[in-house]
């Protein structure tokens, strides 16, 4: 009778070598702490949780994380040393969790590469101007943006090499910022597959949503108001090039980059670009005199709703700034390009 393992529940259980100060161990599911608690004798601990499919889980330990994919009826012997590599652990009793453990290293490199070029950012970025902060910002935005590219070829080619929920781990780690295209292929590969995993079913959910604002599609109507109450329809637009740009007067990174836009918008504007700003303001006041303080003299619109405005949900706005560049058919082409990255595409675009 004691060797025998429910079958709704999953059981975690290990110990930490050489911790030091570090008393507590929490178990995750995505960014959501489901438990934690305190090292017993010799550093050991047990986390039993109810579960009625795989999970993709990790346990955190100060700064190291450890993923792991547990299963109902799963009893996963786990064990780490603090003093050793992140990489180098030990686990049993899950053979997803062994398939996934040389990912899992590429995932925490890449996590380590981006911590240590946001630390050396912040410490150059200390007391430089915006102008300063801006050109390091698209130099160190480069830089992980070859990172990036990198590990998610790595991610599709584990992918593709696992046709399980090892695989799913994979592709589920990857930024829909760098990787739409390969996250919209997976989605589509796995349609059919996994039906019974709400993780799974999740990820497909999210990748729809995804895919409808995603580079070759056709943006979606946008109807909103000039500050005089004028109704502005994104379709009238077709025929050029056109920046929508996502912004509030109170978001700085968005003041920031307004000459840049007042620069390119004179430079290209006879040539076929133009901008249609969107604000996220519920105040008109502080709308209209940052319009006039900034010197934008293209077209603004907003329905003054900020973050309850359905905009949120249909242009899939998460923070601001955010922008679309449409093609004169209303085509989206590309997306959150600022300084040096915008100038260049509308050279290379605008002839």
């Amino acid at each position: 009778m004691f060797g025998c393992q429910n079958k709704e529940q999953f059981t975690i259980e290990g110990n930490i070598e050489n911790p030091g100060n570090i008393k507590v161990v929490s178990l995750y599911e995505g960014d959501t702490k489901l438990d934690s608690m305190f090292f017993g004798d010799n550093n050991k601990f047990q986390f039993v949780r109810q579960a009625s499919q795989s999970r993709l889980l990790s346990l955190r330990v100060g700064k190291n994380r450890y993923d792991l994919i547990a299963s109902p009826g799963e009893t996963i012997s786990f064990k780490a040393d603090l003093h050793k590599d992140v990489n180098d652990y030990l686990v049993d009793g899950s053979e997803l969790s062994k398939t996934i453990q040389p990912f899992a290293k590429e995932r925490n490199h890449r996590d380590h590469v981006q911590d240590s070029l946001q630390a050396v950012f912040s410490k150059l970025t200390a007391n430089s101007t915006a102008d300063e902060i801006e050109k390091l910002r698209a130099e160190y935005k480069a830089k992980f943006a070859d990172e990036l590219r990198n590990y998610t070829s790595k991610a599709v080619d584990f992918s593709s090499k696992h046709h399980d929920l090892a695989g799913f781990y994979a592709i589920s780690t990857l930024d829909p910022e760098v990787a739409e295209a390969e996250i919209i292929a997976y989605a589509d590969k796995i349609k059919n597959e996994f039906t019974e995993n709400r993780y799974v079913t999740q990820f497909k959910e999210e990748t729809q949503k995804l895919k409808k604002m995603a580079i070759g599609q056709p943006a979606p109507e946008l109807i909103s108001f000039t500050p005089t109450n004028k109704e502005v329809k994104l379709s009238s637009f077709k025929g050029k090039y056109t920046l929508v740009d996502f912004w509030a007067s109170w978001c700085m990174p968005c003041r920031q980059e307004n000459p840049n836009l007042v620069r390119l918008y004179n430079a290209y504007h006879t040539k076929g670009f133009d901008i249609l700003s969107v604000s996220f303001d519920d105040n008109p006041g502080s709308w209209m005199r940052a319009i006039t303080d900034d010197k934008l003299t293209w077209t603004h619109v907003s329905d003054l709703k900020a973050w309850s405005s359905p905009i949120v949900i249909d242009y899939r706005v998460k923070a601001l700034p955010t922008s679309y560049i449409l093609d004169p058919n209303g085509i989206i082409v590309a997306k959150n390009l600022r300084g040096e990255e915008l100038a260049d595409f509308l050279k290379k675009t605008i002839k």
